[in-house]
């Protein structure tokens, strides 16, 4: 086992501190520059149109999802219990400057999100009356790579049906048990009861009950902690300004004592910033596929809100309370603080709540996990549509498999568990990276498109799917997807 411990932990250094922040990064500033800044043109406009869908109550047919179902399932799946210990766990190794840098790999990841989800949108499939789609399917249609496409799937399988949630339930039976006293075995049952009425619901509860609790769930978090920071106006500014010294000059906070370097600050930022709002990971694509939109620009606009949400205001709220409430403490060294780093926010919510703080933050991660592993089910059961072709039949089993992980998870030893699932996300993101390089293309042609129609006022999209038997090698290609923009007259 140490031995297996060991090859893990060497692969996760070499993904997260090397591979996957120059490649994340680096593909988000390209198509940043390349989209001509979509996150300052786009995103309130969008969130404009989306409190109208909200409003207007849009209603779609069975086997889609609504835009606003589409994001809600999608941040259902950003926030978890990243966005609160592993927040902590960042400026705990990194300093208040991490939390710069974390917001500097969401402004970026809004221009991938945007490119994953229009690729998503455009080579997305129907299966058994549902519209299913995801990198596994703008791999295989877009880059013409099917063992490229089942590579990811696989990867996605583990990661987010299994190993996911396995570490999500084990965060929820955990903080509730300790919370208020509840026994860890009538927490899992409770939890699997939950997700069981859920998951059998099909896609239509998982919207459903993405977009009434996810709302919900953020809002009570934010207002919570500016409820915290309020309490402590009075450290407001030189919060903000030592996130400002630290990203720079981390030895300039404290005199020093920190021990932290420019190199762990903008590392653990940016590490944390990408692993939390999910952007370029590949995951959150299948739920923007499944979106029913005039056009698959509009539904790129709607992702970009998610990373918006994820790390600008949660993880900038779990930040703020941190750093203001004095939970985090500028006086000690990085690695003890690392070692308290997951009672961080908890502390800070107990400065200004007393022992409701600890309930609430709870509450909350409870929620955060539940959302989680909902959203993530989601995510891997479109991939099992891709490997396997499946049928009803091997849903529901796949469904079982699921359920039996979130119940080995509440018992067993989460960290070893955290370590596999960073490897297989790791991984995963990995095939995602190189098709959005090179489907960049189309993504800029999808949103010239939607501006040259917006600016008639025409919007029209439409796909074509035709059943086109080739031969090849003897063998039966069933699926040619074309695609055509039309203009209203």
């Amino acid at each position: 086992m140490e031995v297996v411990k060991t090859i893990v932990g060497f692969v996760n250094t070499i993904l997260w501190d090397y591979v996957l922040i120059f490649g994340l990064i680096g593909v988000g500033i390209y198509m940043t520059v390349r989209l001509k800044f979509p996150q300052f043109t786009r995103l309130f406009p969008a969130l404009k149109e989306m409190v109208a869908g909200i409003v207007n109550k849009e209603e779609v047919e069975e086997g889609k999802m609504t835009p606003f179902q589409a994001l809600s399932t999608a941040v259902a799946a950003q926030v978890g219990t990243g966005n609160i210990v592993g927040v902590a766990t960042a400026i705990a190794a990194g300093g208040p400057g991490a939390a710069f840098w974390m917001l500097i790999s969401a402004f970026f990841g809004m221009a991938t999100i945007f490119s994953e989800s229009v690729l998503a949108q455009k080579y997305r499939e129907t299966k058994d009356g549902e519209l299913v789609g995801g990198p596994a399917y703008y791999i295989k249609n877009g880059l013409k790579s099917k063992g490229l496409a089942i590579f990811f799937s696989v990867t996605a399988i583990i990661a987010l049906g299994i190993v996911g949630i396995m570490v999500q339930s084990n965060s929820v039976a955990g903080s509730v048990s300790q919370a208020f006293g509840v026994p860890v075995i009538a927490v899992t049952i409770g939890l699997a009861i939950v997700v069981a009425l859920i998951l059998m619901g099909g896609m239509g509860r998982i919207a459903s009950f993405a977009e009434t609790v996810v709302p919900i769930m953020a809002g009570a978090y934010i207002l919570g902690s500016l409820a915290i920071i309020v309490m402590n106006y009075a450290n407001f500014i030189p919060a903000v300004k030592s996130i400002f010294i630290g990203a720079f000059s981390p030895g300039a906070i404290g005199g020093g004592v920190l021990g932290i370097t420019v190199q762990q600050t903008v590392r653990f930022g940016l590490a944390r910033g990408l692993f939390s709002n999910e952007a370029g990971m590949g995951s959150t694509p299948h739920s923007h596929a499944v979106a029913d939109t005039k056009h698959p620009a509009e539904q790129g606009f709607t992702a970009m809100i998610g990373v918006f949400i994820s790390t600008f205001l949660i993880c900038t709220s779990t930040v703020m309370v941190n750093i203001a409430s004095g939970a985090y403490n500028i006086g000690i060294s990085a690695a003890e603080m690392t070692q308290g780093a997951t009672v961080m926010t908890q502390n800070g919510f107990a400065a200004g709540f007393g022992s409701f703080g600890g309930m609430f933050l709870s509450i909350c991660l409870s929620f955060f996990s539940l959302t989680t592993i909902v959203g993530w089910y989601f995510f891997a059961e479109s991939n099992v549509k891709m490997v396997l072709n499946a049928k009803p039949v091997t849903i529901n089993a796949f469904k079982g498999i699921v359920l039996t992980a979130l119940v080995i998870g509440t018992v067993i030893d989460p960290t070893f568990v955290w370590e596999l699932a960073d490897m297989f996300m790791g991984i995963m993101a990995v095939p995602n990276i190189i098709a959005l390089f090179l489907l960049s293309k189309e993504v800029k042609y999808i949103l010239d498109d939607y501006d040259s129609k917006v600016a008639v006022g025409k919007l029209h999209w439409e796909y074509e799917y035709q059943n086109i038997e080739e031969k090849k090698n003897n063998k039966k290609s069933v699926l040619r997807k074309g695609l055509s923009t039309t203009i209203i007259k």
